[in-house]
């Protein structure tokens, strides 16, 4: 029975797997990761009409543009006629890094702030309650174990 068994060396995984699939390609591909930043792509025109004021937003929220040389693989995908030369434009589109520590900060300012709105909208909801006629009625439901009749 073991003289039927092929050794394991001949065994070969890529039989196993599945053919690969046509899939569309992105867009945007996804820069190489480097441990600390997050990536995003900034838009600095539309439909071919610079759009500095975007721009000069998000250098302000400390993005930085991402040079050409910190990611090679983005060399022949670059905008050619480009008005940034040394970092990478696709489509109107410049690929900026930030500290992560920065997209931390910001993602912790918008939460404070979206949980303050919304704590003043409840306040200011119930304060029309009427305990006649309540907005909310709470149902309380107890159980009780014992003797039973």
């Amino acid at each position: 029975m073991a003289e039927n068994r092929k050794p394991r060396e001949l065994e070969d995984r890529l039989m196993a797997e599945r053919p690969k699939q046509w899939a569309p390609a992105e867009l945007l591909p996804e820069p190489d990761k480097e441990p600390g930043y997050r990536y995003r792509w900034i838009r600095v025109a539309n439909l071919n009409v610079p759009d500095p004021r975007n721009l000069s937003a998000k250098l302000r929220e400390h993005w930085e543009p991402v040079a050409l040389d910190e990611q090679p693989k983005f060399r022949l995908l670059a905008d050619p006629t480009s008005r940034y030369k040394d970092n990478i434009e696709i489509g109107g589109l410049l690929l900026c890094k930030t500290p992560q520590e920065f997209v931390d900060q910001r993602n912790a300012y918008f939460t404070k702030q979206t949980n303050a709105q919304t704590e003043a909208v409840d306040n200011n909801f119930m304060r029309q309650s009427d305990p006649k006629m309540p907005l909310f009625r709470e149902n309380k439901s107890s159980t009780s174990f014992g003797k039973g009749t």
